[in-house]
């Protein structure tokens, strides 16, 4: 009893943080003066306007999957299953892009193309022009966005290399050359992971919010911002948002039906030892030199550009002294959110594995359609539902932002932690009920120890995402509450380049800070059991 409580209530807040309020903005637009009313929506498509907005969403989102899924299956088998010198640091390297908010990638791009950029200093102006006029529009909002979501389909691809088993690929090679066993049998078993990966990829690239702003191509995300906060009319923000939500909604669809089996149902994988690799031989020179242009050209150049526009001790300290309470902010509320998320996702993740309740892919549904939803949707929706006298003290305090990490992450931590769960033997469990130990006494005792190092995995990502968020945040912070990224966000329209730059610099370095303290933590715990 208690623990179907337990997950009931899980469920239930679920419902009321973060899907309650998309349902209100969504009732609330169908009415106009008290009456129910369709006009919001009349005018919704009848502007050449709308469907451009329309055509630009889906073709940047299409393109980005499609070039990210091009480069990240290739780099993710390199990564994994070959003889790749520095494939390792090649890894870490790509992941960085992902770790930090996208937009201050386009704020590097925009230092070094810019019409007054690096290249228009070594070169001249009208070469800046050119490369300014690039990267202002489609083409450098789909650079900015495949170099931010490239690690996904990376991550991913060699995630699920490690869960192949290699006796198929060693069978395969006695007959055939790598390339056909690579074409045959191990592209065909990771599909699903593909497939993850660039459902992802679009659905993160079409809730894009910053990129999108700072380089100035209009798309639905911008444009349901922008309508909301120049007016504050929350009925055109939804309509704008609308169709966003029309095509999460089918891509929710797509998953459920296509990879809803494959998607947290994880084999154990095997170690590189036992995983089956194909040497590069004389194409070795080759691949690694394409790696190491493709990894100067996505991820050095911006961070060297960022480092080289702030190496200044005064921008360093003038921005310490401006966001000091932004970065304090940043930090508790991502700490808060992460943690929040972990409870959300331990329950969830438990419910989903476990089958605990009859509809427990109901509630993960709720979870990836939260995911899939742009930012500023979510925030529309909060601001709607929480700001009334009776909640000023949710909708004022940073609980408002709490609720929108809950809204929009929760799923990552379920995901992570269903998939510890798949990996926990039911019978530990049903041991200490037998034994005759109840629901929370199993919980505290056996689960939660047992999977605290999913725990620790589902905190770290879920604290990272949270830290970088920008389109929640900027829909809902009250005043005085804003973060890092919000504080970047608003003062690079008029604020010096080395004081951007410098910004820009310290998120990297608090993003990066958990993954270094992660690191540190794992090679003194291999070097204290090997002493041991």
């Amino acid at each position: 009893m208690a623990k179907r409580l337990t997950l009931y209530i899980t469920i239930f807040l679920l419902i009321g943080i973060g899907l309650a309020p998309v349902i209100s903005i969504f009732i609330k637009s169908l009415f106009v003066d008290g009456e129910f009313s369709l006009q919001n929506y009349g005018t919704l498509f009848q502007s050449d306007r709308e469907w451009r907005l329309l055509f630009n969403s889906l073709t940047l989102a299409g393109a980005t999957t499609l070039i990210t899924l091009l480069l990240g299956v290739p780099l993710g088998m390199l990564f994994t299953k070959t003889d790749l010198p520095l494939k390792r640091l090649f890894a870490i390297l790509f992941v960085i892009p992902l770790i930090i908010p996208s937009y201050i990638l386009a704020i590097a791009w925009f230092y070094c193309l810019g019409r007054s950029g690096i290249v228009a200093i070594i070169f001249n102006v009208d070469f800046g022009i050119i490369t300014s006029n690039l990267l202002f529009g489609f083409a450098g909002t789909l650079f900015v966005m495949v170099s931010a979501l490239l690690p996904i389909v990376i991550i991913l691809t060699m995630t699920y290399l490690r869960m192949v088993n290699p006796n198929l690929e060693e069978a395969a090679r006695l007959h055939c050359s790598w390339t056909m066993v690579l074409r045959k049998i191990t592209i065909p078993l990771i599909y699903p992971g593909i497939a993850l990966a660039a459902l992802i990829v679009f659905i993160l690239t079409l809730g894009e919010f910053g990129v999108p702003s700072s380089l100035r191509f209009d798309v639905y995300s911008v444009e349901s911002f922008t309508r909301f906060s120049a007016f504050y009319d929350f009925n055109t923000a939804t309509t704008a948002a609308m169709p966003l939500g029309i095509i999460t909604f089918i891509v929710l669809i797509v998953e459920r039906l296509f990879l809803r089996k494959k998607t947290f149902i994880f084999r154990a994988a095997g170690s590189e030892k036992t995983m089956v690799m194909a040497p590069l031989g004389r194409t070795k020179p080759f691949f690694m030199a394409a790696v190491s242009i493709l990894v100067f050209i996505l991820v050095i150049v911006p961070l060297g550009v960022l480092l080289y526009k702030s190496v200044s001790f005064s921008a360093y300290a003038e921005a310490f002294i401006r966001s000091i309470g932004s970065i304090m902010r940043s930090l508790v509320y991502a700490s808060v959110g992460a943690t929040c998320l972990v409870v959300f996702g331990f329950f969830l993740g438990y419910l989903l594995e476990r089958r605990a309740l009859k509809f427990s892919f109901a509630a993960d549904s709720i979870a990836i359609f939260l995911f899939a939803l742009p930012g500023t949707v979510i925030g529309i929706g909060l601001i709607s539902l929480w700001n009334t006298p009776g909640t000023n003290f949710i909708y004022a305090s940073m609980g408002i932002i709490i609720f929108g990490y809950i809204a929009q992450y929760t799923a990552l931590g379920e995901r992570v932690l269903a998939a510890t769960f798949s990996h926990l033997p039911h019978s530990m469990e049903e041991a200490g009920q037998i034994a005759g130990a109840d629901w929370f006494r199993r919980l505290f005792k056996i689960l939660i120890p047992l999977a605290k190092r999913g725990m620790a995995a589902a905190w770290l990502i879920c604290f990272i995402f949270c830290l970088r968020d920008i389109g929640i945040t900027m829909m809902v912070y009250p005043p005085a509450h804003d973060t890092l990224p919000v504080r970047i966000f608003t003062l690079m329209a008029n604020s010096p380049d080395d004081l951007i730059s410098a910004l820009c610099v310290i998120m990297i370095i608090i993003t990066l800070l958990p993954l270094f303290g992660l690191w540190l933590a794992n090679k003194c715990a291999k070097k204290a059991s090997t002493l041991g």
